[in-house]
């Protein structure tokens, strides 16, 4: 997985019901783009992240597509 500054990262709903976290990455920790990243959500709060199997990387040209 790889993600720049303006991405945004996508954190499935693993049960039925549950909404997606979409979160924006402000900062790249890991190295070339890998994790951990440091994420902002909608409501401002902000949270370092090693993303799992259920997360995807939308690259700006992407995210427009989902919406």
């Amino acid at each position: 997985m790889r993600a720049s500054v303006g991405d945004q990262l996508v954190q499935h709903g693993r049960v039925v019901g549950q909404h997606d976290q979409v979160s924006q990455v402000v900062e790249v920790l890991g190295t070339a783009g890998t994790p951990p990243y440091r994420v902002r959500f909608p409501d401002g709060h902000e949270a370092v992240m090693s993303p799992g199997p259920d997360c995807e990387v939308r690259h700006p040209e992407q995210a427009h597509q989902h919406q």
